[in-house]
């Protein structure tokens, strides 16, 4: 089923009763679930439940057996995957922190984190407000799908503002820096900032990633290997 579809069948209420039925043991193991019984938990009607149970089942986030006397419910990977999404977003509600780690691969750019970054508009900020000079180019990062959901998290982290500015012909746009490591196999690299332009043509799976030097060589870096980002807080000047 496409990510459109289990979005239409499966909302706030289906995720609820997932809740449910995670908080009986359905993650580990069947349980035995009756409509009546999550009907009276769920404050709603018994052919409301059974619609909840038969919705998240056609969303492959659960799987189940009928029974004479109910059902026996196991909550699947994907269901497991619904209910930690739900879980990092409570997080990102209610703690503060102090860094996030962002999984991913590396790719190929197009070519323009060279042209820009060596602007001298941009350049000095870099040298006064990261305390390096950036190499003329950066490293692309394409982020799994739970970084994606964790990128989030990065916008309660303090970071480094870089001013927009202007020269004869154009206006150039400000831009975020956020202090990060990169941990590769056994290599650990660090300092390195994300930089994040006001405008952009990448979406939230991409990271462009600066540093003192050409981070393929230091590290050894290909297309499609793995890295971590560690995104860590700084103090904003």
């Amino acid at each position: 089923m496409s990510e459109s579809a289990v979005a239409a069948v499966v909302g706030y209420d289906e995720l609820a009763t997932l809740k449910l039925i995670a908080l009986d043991g359905g993650r580990s193991g069947p349980v035995k679930v009756s409509c009546a019984g999550l009907a009276t938990r769920l404050d709603v009607s018994n052919q409301t439940a059974s619609r909840r149970l038969q919705q998240l089942d056609e969303a492959d986030f659960i799987d189940r057996e009928v029974v004479a006397d109910g059902q026996w419910i196991t909550i699947t990977e994907a269901g497991e995957g619904a209910l930690r999404k739900e879980y990092a977003d409570y997080r990102r509600i209610f703690e503060t922190p102090s860094t996030v780690t962002l999984d991913g691969t590396v790719t190929g750019g197009m070519g323009e984190g060279r042209h820009y970054i060596s602007l001298s508009g941009y350049m000095e900020q870099f040298i006064e407000r990261l305390g390096y000079e950036p190499f003329p180019g950066t490293l692309n990062v394409k982020l799994t799908e739970d970084a994606i959901h964790a990128r989030a998290g990065m916008s309660s982290l303090d970071a480094v503002p870089i001013d927009g500015w202007e020269d004869d012909e154009r206006t150039f746009g400000p831009a975020t820096c956020y202090a990060a490591q990169i941990d590769a196999g056994d290599e650990t690299y660090e300092p390195v900032h994300i930089i994040v332009p006001e405008r952009t043509h990448h979406d939230e799976s991409q990271l462009e990633i600066i540093a003192p030097d050409k981070l393929r060589d230091e590290l050894e870096l290909e297309d499609d290997d793995s890295i971590a980002v560690r995104v860590e807080e700084v103090e904003s000047e």
